[in-house]
């Protein structure tokens, strides 16, 4: 009962959202002359700017299969593929992305995927995920000073905010794994001081599933130090796997016909979407990376920002979103009747 109603919580917040950011972007604006400029962009890049996503989905389903076979579970690709869709279907509706590893982790466990084994799989794509955004950010902010001040002046607070979140959730989450004891010792500190506060009260139960689940991560940090060469592997997947999504604009820029900037800076302007609003609070980024788009890539696109937006999200965030929810039925509908 619960779970439904987090759905359904999940899916009015998602709907409610989308009617703010279609309102916002569009109030005002000549939709008229935005399709025209749409129709002509050239279908020749716009076509692997959708294979881009597609790679981009796969990617992580080849990282799944990677890592698994790392613990001697032997999946077919097609398996992980799904698996792959039905954590970016629940990432892209929920807040924060924080639906999508809960939903992977209860479909591994209808392959008998042990959960201890899931959550070190997909706690690994994690943190290789959000280490690529914080490489990037960083990198820009010491070594591109021209490009911050050609494109980001009006935004840097965000960009800051969106960064030290990353960088925080990445610390964080490699603390509980390389350091699990050090974690534990922390987090039980942090809850005897909200108990004294009486902020909290005591449970022993809650101390003990802590204790529970710390074992986990020790599990975590024993296989990391016995397969360092996976870890490498994998972040090295996880670069080529995001940077292809982040092309996605740059085949939008091919596809209207734009020049004067350099693809490479394209990129990197959609790398920075991506590290503002990637811990935020809301579904798929949704309302904060339009606006981000339309402040930061007139510079770019000029008079075409709008339908410069229009394609880079629709491929780039919906066509992925129609995509994993297709498959996610189709995981349902196979597991389903496999049950049967």
């Amino acid at each position: 009962m619960q779970s439904k109603r987090k759905v359904i919580g999940n899916t009015i917040l998602l709907l409610v959202v989308f009617a703010l950011t279609v309102y916002g972007v569009f109030y005002g604006e000549d939709l008229g002359e935005m399709m025209r400029a749409i129709k002509k962009a050239d279908i020749r890049w716009l076509v692997p700017g959708v294979g881009l996503v597609v790679f981009f989905i796969w990617g992580e389903s080849a990282i799944i299969w990677y890592m698994m076979r790392s613990f001697r579970i032997y999946l077919a690709k097609r398996t992980c593929f799904l698996f792959s869709c039905i954590g970016f279907f629940f990432s892209c509706i929920t807040p924060a992305a924080g639906g999508g590893q809960p939903m992977q982790i209860y479909y591994m466990r209808k392959e008998n995927i042990p959960v201890p084994v899931s959550t070190v799989v997909l706690m690994i794509v994690t943190i290789t995920y959000k280490l690529v955004l914080v490489v990037a950010g960083v990198a820009i902010l010491l070594f591109g000073r021209g490009f911050m001040h050609r494109y980001l002046e009006g935004v840097l607070p965000v960009y800051y905010l969106g960064l030290g979140l990353n960088i925080y959730c990445v610390t964080f989450m490699t603390v509980l794994v390389f350091h699990p004891v050090l974690a534990e010792r922390i987090i039980l500190k942090g809850m005897d001081l909200l108990e004294k506060l009486h902020i909290m009260k005591r449970r022993e139960t809650l101390r003990t599933r802590l204790q529970e689940s710390m074992q986990v991560y020790r599990e975590t940090a024993a296989w990391l130090k016995q397969h360092k060469l996976v870890i490498w592997n994998v972040i090295w997947l996880t670069f080529v796997q995001r940077f292809a999504m982040f092309a996605v604009t740059g085949a939008v820029y091919l596809a209207m016909g734009q020049s004067g900037t350099s693809l490479w800076d394209v990129v990197l302007l959609q790398a920075v979407i991506s590290i503002s609003v990637d811990m935020l609070p809301l579904p798929g980024g949704m309302g904060i990376s339009e606006a981000l788009f339309l402040r930061i890539f007139v510079p770019v696109f000029h008079s075409l920002t709008l339908p410069a937006m229009v394609l880079s999200r629709g491929i780039g965030y919906y066509s992925q979103l129609l995509l994993s929810a297709l498959f996610t039925l189709v995981a349902q509908i196979y597991y389903t009747l496999k049950r049967v």
